[in-house]
């Protein structure tokens, strides 16, 4: 069996390409394809073949996508831009005709209001049309996208959103990395995941959390959505990512990133990781 995992050097590709060797794969039946071949260097020495990949050059799509039979298909980062690259990869894939491609998106497709959900709802609309064999691995928000914060949080005492008593399912990317790979290897095509983390928590219970553990005094500040994404644009995040981010808080309180399916446990046969675990280990 041929595995291409697309987007291979950021975070979430990197942890696949280490699930599927754990599962067993052997290293030359992975094709780990990105931008910078170097940061795939010590996969290469594995034994994995390392491709370039590049979503805005369909020529590396092509080769790559050359005699695969299953594809990881990482979306892009860049919001705005991801439709059109991501058609590139639908593209090729169906003219290598892929046993099966599984794509990244984001929770509750048909229901969601999300502004980031928009570029996921045209990419799964596109796989649908391709008449591919699809896998959709519906992804819940990270927990790394707090925890990476938490020297913030630290500094001003403060973990500060507009999302409300809302209830989050968030999970490490290592717990993600580990669910697509399962359905990657076990899935016939036509599966749909809604994946989330078994405890969802508000914004409130992660600041009582980081408290807990670091000692210091953090309480959650709940803005109105516009005042959040105000305050995000005065810290330097440019406009109009700060209004998407603030969106997702506003979806938050909506209910919108509370996925109670199990299924992303299910799919790994483990626990998801916990808040206090995630907070640990970042502190």
């Amino acid at each position: 069996m041929s595995i291409v995992v697309t987007a291979a050097t950021g975070h979430l590709g990197r942890l696949a390409l280490e699930a599927l060797l754990a599962k067993g794969v052997t290293p030359s039946d992975i094709v780990a394809g990105g931008r910078n071949l170097e940061k795939l260097q010590d996969f290469a020495d594995q034994g994995v073949r390392v491709q370039v990949i590049d979503y805005d050059r369909p020529e590396t799509l092509a080769a790559a996508f050359q005699d695969a039979d299953r594809v990881l298909f990482i979306s892009a980062s860049e919001a705005g831009r991801r439709i059109a690259q991501h058609q590139n990869v639908i593209d090729a894939a169906k003219a290598a005709d892929v046993g099966l491609i599984a794509y990244t998106s984001i929770p509750k497709v048909e229901t969601t209001t999300m502004k980031l959900a928009a570029d996921h709802i045209a990419t799964e609309a596109a796989l649908k049309a391709s008449g591919l064999p699809v896998v959709l691995l519906r992804h819940g928000w990270y927990v790394e996208n707090y925890t990476a914060q938490i020297p913030t949080y630290l500094e001003f005492g403060a973990v500060n959103g507009a999302a409300g008593g809302g209830l989050i399912s968030a999970a490490s990317r290592a717990d993600y990395a580990a669910a697509d790979v399962a359905a990657l290897l076990e899935a016939k095509g036509g599966e749909v995941y809604e994946l989330g983390g078994d405890q969802a928590f508000t914004l409130a219970e992660l600041a009582a959390e980081v408290s807990r553990q670091s000692g210091k005094e953090v309480v959650y500040n709940d803005l109105p959505t516009d005042a959040f994404a105000e305050l995000l644009a005065s810290v330097g995040v440019p406009v109009p990512f700060n209004e998407i981010l603030a969106d997702v808080d506003r979806a938050i309180r909506d209910g919108e990133l509370h996925i109670a399916t199990g299924s992303l446990s299910e799919l790994t046969g483990r626990p998801t990781t916990s808040l206090a675990d995630a907070v640990r280990a970042a502190l």
